[in-house]
């Protein structure tokens, strides 16, 4: 009688404590949703920010540049640093940091102020999405995972699709700062939350004894010269220039030192072991290759619809909004289908749709608008969230949960490269594109062409009216419509080249192994 009122009155405090500990969970997820979302939200209003704070053209993509090279370096660090202080007081300290700097940034007068502020902000945010992704496959059951894991996707994918959306509205309906200040409530918020609520484990602070900063020096010149080189090359004609070159050498000699320092130390800054379990290795290649779809297309939609279309800030964002409502509306029901169906299976038709919708747009033209996008945005945001989800659950929801915080810091950090080397490639083969088809246009647009007679001949006579110099004027209209044909091509080019990508990657999702019913690391423990 008496163990069974024991256990009756012990069911309503288990109830609590798992309330708290899902609601503490959900607070960080807000946290990390900050951290992703600010990587895009700058996107649709450069312009803006750039006139604010009268930079240049070449120093304004140094907003985003910044945030992207320091994010990355902390990233994979996140693991060792959730060990030594706990998953709590990491967190807490990457908000406070992370929302300190997006009020910074806010109050920047100069572009360089700005990229040491989008620096701070990066480095130090960074460490809340490794750490999310940890926590969801360490503290919930298995059961638990059906609901944890199309939430921390949704939001990993989502946060920077909609960025160029709530970037364009806070930008057009107050200012710039906005995309910054924006942050601060719900940070505040978060660090009030998660220092009280958050308790899945205890800080091992003996490990900073053997911390190695020599790993660390290596991985920063490593990681952070790669981005460097990743986001600048392709508007700098890459190692011609002499910055690129040295960032090329640099990087490439620290990566030496990195992965000799990881073989050989005896607790090196990153533990690569994770990579020996096949499906967090193969997963992890395939979140590369999501990383470049996503960031991919968060950036190729938004440049197409501001050079070609002349959209507004607010407008990009109101056409991208299409992808964001999609990934929210499949991620319940991809939920559900993780745990009924073979997730290679859902990982197939997630890298088909994305593929099927990017093979929509190579017929794109200059007249495409929103319905023309409808469908291949729907596509997209149903395909990555079809194929993040179970690509998640079996890279990290069956690793034992002592690998769980490395393995988290580098998945992600393979997702974000991902992004990096697919808007290097992106950028280069549009403006290598682009240039072969002006060439050929030009051979094309000449004076033995009838058609382009007829049509200067319109133009000419269409502009008569405004003074003497008409046919000077429909020459170099000609030449803008020869220039915006050119580049809408190259753009057909580059969806080509991801629309391969993807089929192949649905060719190669049978390499996972389908975990065994019941396995995974997490425990609620």
């Amino acid at each position: 009688m008496a163990g069974t009122l024991a256990a009756g009155a012990s069911t309503p405090r288990a109830a609590s404590s798992e309330v708290r500990r899902m609601f503490a969970f959900l607070c960080m997820v807000f946290g990390m949703f900050m951290a992703i979302l600010d990587i895009q939200i700058v996107s649709a209003s450069l312009s803006e920010i750039q006139a604010g704070l009268a930079a240049s053209s070449d120093e304004i993509s140094w907003v985003q540049t910044s945030y992207l090279i320091a994010e990355v370096v902390m990233i994979p660090l996140s693991g060792f640093l959730s060990r030594a202080f706990s998953t709590r007081w990491l967190f807490v300290a990457s908000a406070v940091g992370f929302t300190t700097m997006s009020f910074m940034c806010a109050t920047a007068t100069s572009i360089n102020q700005m990229i040491v502020y989008r620096a701070l902000q990066g480095f130090l945010g960074g460490g809340m999405i490794p750490t999310v992704f940890a926590a969801a496959y360490s503290i919930f059951p298995r059961e638990k995972q059906s609901v944890i894991s199309p939430l921390i996707g949704l939001v990993a994918t989502l946060a920077p699709t909609i960025g160029p959306t709530i970037g364009g509205y806070l930008t057009d309906l107050f200012s710039w700062h906005w995309l910054f200040l924006v942050n601060i409530p719900p940070g505040i918020f978060v660090i009030i939350a998660t220092a009280t609520l958050v308790d899945f484990d205890e800080p091992d602070l003996s490990l900073l004894d053997r911390f190695d900063w020599w790993g660390l020096l290596f991985m920063a010149g490593f990681l952070g010269s790669l981005e460097y080189v990743l986001e600048e090359g392709p508007t700098n004609d890459w190692f011609e220039d002499r910055s690129i070159f040295f960032f090329a050498i640099l990087g490439s000699l620290s990566a030496v030192a990195f992965f000799a320092r990881v073989l050989l130390a005896r607790d090196p800054v990153v533990d690569l072991r994770a990579f020996v379990n096949r499906n967090f290795a193969v997963g992890s290649a395939f979140s590369f290759v999501v990383g470049i779809g996503l960031y991919g297309l968060t950036y190729l939609y938004p440049l197409y619809l501001a050079r070609v279309r002349g959209y507004s800030a607010l407008m990009i964002g109101e056409t991208m909004f299409v992808s964001g409502l999609a990934m929210f509306l499949s991620a319940p029901l991809a939920g559900r289908l993780v745990a009924k169906v073979d997730p290679r299976m859902m990982i197939a038709f997630g890298f088909a749709a994305f593929a099927l919708g990017t093979w929509q747009v190579t017929g794109l033209t200059q007249d495409w608008d929103f319905w023309e996008l409808l469908v291949p945005q729907i596509l997209r945001g149903v395909g990555i969230m079809m194929a993040m989800i179970p690509i998640n659950n079996i890279s990290l929801g069956t690793l034992p949960p002592a690998q769980l915080k490395n393995a988290s810091g580098l998945f992600n950090l393979m997702r974000n490269l991902g992004g990096a080397v697919g808007l290097a490639l992106i950028n280069t083969v549009l403006n290598d594109r682009w240039d072969l088809h002006l060439a050929r246009l030009h051979e094309n647009v000449q004076w033995a062409s009838v058609t382009a007679v007829e049509r200067l001949d319109a133009m000419t006579g269409a502009l008569a009216a405004l003074g003497s110099d008409a046919e000077a004027a429909a020459l170099k209209k000609l030449a803008g419509q020869v220039r915006v044909q050119a580049e809408v091509m190259a753009f057909s080019d580059v969806f080509l080249v991801l629309t391969v990508l993807f089929v192949l990657l649905l060719f190669a999702s049978p390499l996972m192994r389908r975990p065994a019913r019941g396995a995974g690391g997490g425990g609620g423990h």
